[in-house]
């Protein structure tokens, strides 16, 4: 099966990998019994005791300043800290990221978006936008990047989404001293959550939030323009042949919902189905959204009798802006949420 060319979700990665952080050891000492022993014997027990311990200490103090000069050394002395990414795992970041790449369209146009776009020295090849894309270096596609390339561009990090094949070049990566942080926003407010986290990876709050708040804001106006409006049955077309659609896992079904709509396929498992003829036909949706692209300008034949074809509410909605869980997944919301309603007010 040809693999999509988009950002799709998959399901949880087994194993984690992260780093242990290093800990000041901390030592305990007996007491001595000296209610039976005589005074000049008790001091000189006293006294092997006190010694024991200032040895130990030094001992100690030497090896928690050795922890710490590795903890710089490893990164060419520059401090780095700890960050969790969305699966959970503890990633090691330099304290400022100078050197990024992006596995994932979304991921190349978010950190765009937070004002680090010059940070990345590659993408991957279906990453267009925005302009400022075209003079990156390609490091392969989503799917299958280049790892010798990836390692001779010497990234701090190299930002992942979970439809990339993380599992076989993850340890490959880090044996390099390259950190991998791994993304997956289940939703719109997912999507915001890690325009902040990128933010502070890469010390452009300000910007981030600014963003933030200009998306969050217009998402609520989309909101509110459908409060109140009947619920259209929607069906979202990825594909026509074979048939694909989005289920219950997809952060597009909850773009439908807030959009004003109920997904017909929103309690379908997985992310991304194949539907078969049979199961398609009965669903007949009120409206038909299509991810435009040259192989997906029209329904499948299984709907022609379905009410939106008959009445005409086939809508094309770019594919990049629908199926990328990144900035511009609010224009595809609005731009829904305007289709879904174009009559409601007739």
């Amino acid at each position: 099966m040809k693999l999509l060319p988009w950002d799709v979700s998959r399901k949880d990665i087994g194993g984690r990998h992260g780093f242990q952080l290093i800990e000041t050891p901390c030592f305990l000492v007996r007491r001595s019994n000296c209610e039976n022993e005589a005074f000049f014997d008790c001091e000189m027990r006293i006294f092997e005791v006190l010694r024991a311990i200032f040895v130990v200490a030094l001992i100690g103090c030497g090896l928690a300043f050795n922890a710490c000069t590795d903890k710089k050394s490893e990164v060419t002395g520059v401090s780095f800290r700890i960050v969790q990414d969305d699966l959970g795992r503890s990633v090691k970041l330099p304290g400022k990221v100078q050197r990024a790449i992006s596995l994932a369209p979304s991921l190349t146009e978010a950190i765009f978006a937070v004002g680090a776009g010059d940070r990345l020295v590659g993408v991957t090849a279906y990453c267009n936008y925005p302009e400022g894309t075209n003079v990156i270096e390609k490091v392969g596609d989503t799917q299958t990047p280049n790892i010798e390339r990836i390692i001779t561009l010497k990234p701090d990090v190299v930002f992942v989404s979970t439809a990339s094949q993380l599992e076989a070049f993850m340890q490959t990566l880090e044996q390099q001293n390259i950190s991998v942080y791994v993304t997956d926003p289940a939703d719109l407010d997912g999507m915001m959550r890690n325009l902040r986290t990128l933010g502070s990876i890469f010390g452009t709050e300000k910007t981030a939030e600014d963003l933030v708040a200009k998306l969050d804001s217009r998402a609520k106006a989309a909101d509110e323009s459908v409060k109140n409006k009947p619920k259209p049955r929607v069906f979202v077309q990825i594909s026509n042949e074979p048939l694909f659609t989005i289920g219950q896992e997809s952060f597009l079904t909850e773009i439908v919902n807030r959009a004003g709509g109920e997904s017909v396929t929103k309690d379908v498992a997985a992310a991304y189905p194949k539907l078969s003829k049979e199961t398609a036909l009965a669903m007949n949706p009120d409206v038909i959204i299509l991810s435009d692209s040259e192989d997906n300008r029209g329904p499948n034949d299984v709907f022609k009798n379905s009410p939106a074809v008959k009445n005409g509410r086939v809508y094309r909605v770019n594919a990049d802006i629908l199926s990328r869980p990144g900035p511009r997944l609010v224009d595809a919301l609005e731009q829904i949420s305007v289709y879904l309603h174009r009559n409601a007010d007739k």
